[in-house]
Order: C-alpha cells, then structure tokens, then sequence
C-alpha cells in the first residue's frame, strides 16, 4: 500500500515511530513482529524518549498531577498512552511505578492518582491510561457505573445538578471503559454501561440535539491531538471503530464530514491544538496537514468501508 492508493502512507511512515507503528498496525497489515519492534523503539527514540526523559525526580512531571494544566502528570501519562508506549516495557514499568503515591489530586492530596478523583470526565481517562498500564482502577470503573445518568450518558455538572448526558464526559468515559475491558476481559456491567453510552452518542448521529437535529457545538467538528477532555467527531467515531465490528447507519453524516476534510494529497489537518505546550515538538501546527489526524481519518475511514 502507498499514497497511489489514496492513502499517503509513505510521508505517515516518514515520521515519529509513536506514529509508524499504529500506521503499520492499522493501515499496512504489517505482520506482528515487525509492528512490535517498531513500537519497542517509542520507548528509547523520539517523542515518548523525551517524555519519559522529562519526569520529574519525584516521579511526576510537570511539578503537579492536574495543574498546571501546560503538561502535568494527568496529561502527560495520557500523552504516553495515545503514543502507544508499550506497557510491559521496562521503561514504561518505571515511569509507571512512583505515580500512585507521588501524583496526589490537587484538590484532595488523600488521594492517590489510580483512586482517582470526582470528575467522570477525568476519571475516564484515569481508567484508560490505568488499564493500559497495568495498575487497579476498579474502583474508579464501579464509581463511573453508578454515575451513568438515565439517558445513558455521563457529566461532570452531575453534582452541580445536571441531569443530561455530555457528549464531552461521555466519550472519556466510554474511551475508558472500552481500555479497561480490554486489558481485563469482558465484564458484563461494564459492557452494558458502554452499550448504553454508545446508545446515547448514536440517537444523536454522534452529533446532534435530540430536540432540533442541530448541532449544538460547532468545536465538535474540529479535530485535535493529543485530545484532552474535549469531544470530537473523529474522536467519536475512532471509539465506535475501536469498539464495535461494523458502523452503525446513524454514523453516516458524521463519517461525511471526516471524509469530506481530506484535502488533495489525501491528509487531514489539526483543526485546533487543546493544548498550549507539549513537552515534544510534533511539528504539527492548526490548519496544516496532521499525521496524528489523518492517521486516525484513514483507520476510520477504512473500517467504515470508505477508504481509497
């Protein structure tokens, strides 16, 4: 496969092998072995390197667990987790190691980082980076099942009185729940927890007000990388593929609108950049061409049956 073929995989490969070895993974059907070795390096070379090289003596990073909100520890664990640092590697192993006691939550510092805190949106993706890494989160997993609100969805306002679903805490929670599942098996609250959130996003065509059919946030048409809390239609649209054999028809306009951002090289661009300082430089600017964002354009794209 190459970029005669629609997809511009070569100038995909030309990059970070954070990148490379999803691309391989996803879009060349590379065989196991040589996709394993591409995602060993992420470890040692480029981007998750400087990572992991840049934690802090007391084993967080950024000085802080939430805040600052530039790359504390929360966000830069959920930055190793999208390069796809391999967890059973012995660097992953001990970078992992000193979070649990070292990264207390800011609001509470009785907590612990793989207890998580209060928000269902945040703690999603404790769920998810935890599950990936290997660490406990049980906890946290039963406390996002009693939180699901009765439409189906979940919402950080919950406590302030909101009795609706969020699109935004929906997707984290969903995300995560999907990595736990993953990591641990199949579990049968869990999975009919995620049925219904998928449910919820799904009546909505991913996109949509129930009320009007408009949509209510145009930021959820902008795609990003890394994302942080914020929900996005390729984001959406990536854990459906990630979670379920086929689309769903009540995906159809939303895959429109990815497949129509392609522009003539057959790239996406970063639509808006969440956060304001990586401790990488990507080299990746809003409104230019992203690999990050097209990779995952393309493995959706693919699954759907629309790619080429």
């Amino acid at each position: 496969m190459n970029d005669t073929d629609g997809m511009p995989i070569d100038w995909l490969l030309d990059s970070d092998p954070s990148i490379r070895w999803q691309v391989m993974r996803d879009l060349t059907d590379a065989p196991a072995d040589e996709v394993a070795a591409e995602r060993a390096r992420v470890a040692r070379e480029g981007w998750g390197a400087q990572v992991l090289a840049s934690q802090d003596a007391d084993g967080r990073w950024g000085g802080g667990t939430f805040f600052p909100r530039g790359m504390g520890t929360f966000d830069t664990l959920h930055l190793l987790y999208l390069l796809g640092l391999d967890p059973g590697s012995d660097e992953a192993r001990r970078a992992i190691a000193p979070v649990h006691e070292a990264a207390r939550w800011d609001y509470d510092e009785n907590l612990r980082f793989w207890e998580g805190e209060v928000e269902p949106c945040i703690n999603g993706r404790v769920v998810g980076i935890g599950a990936y890494f290997g660490q406990d989160v049980r906890g946290i997993v039963d406390r996002l099942l009693t939180e699901q609100m009765a439409d189906g969805g979940w919402n950080c306002e919950q406590e302030n009185g909101s009795n609706r679903g969020s699109f935004d805490t929906t997707i984290n929670v969903l995300e995560g729940l999907l990595e736990y599942e993953s990591a641990t098996g199949a579990d049968t609250d869990v999975t009919a927890a995620r049925q219904r959130g998928g449910e919820y996003l799904l009546e909505r065509r991913l996109l949509h007000r129930l009320s009007d059919g408009e949509i209510p946030q145009r930021r959820w048409l902008k795609a990003g990388f890394p994302h942080s809390w914020n929900y996005d239609v390729v984001r959406a649209l990536d854990y459906f593929r990630a979670a379920t054999s086929e689309p769903d028809g009540r995906m159809t306009g939303a895959l429109d609108i990815v497949e129509s951002k392609r522009d003539a090289e057959g790239r996406w661009p970063l639509d808006h950049a969440y956060h304001e300082k990586l401790l990488v430089e990507a080299g990746e600017a809003e409104g230019q061409p992203s690999r990050w964002i097209t990779h995952r354009a393309l493995r959706v794209l693919r699954w759907a049956g629309r790619a080429g």
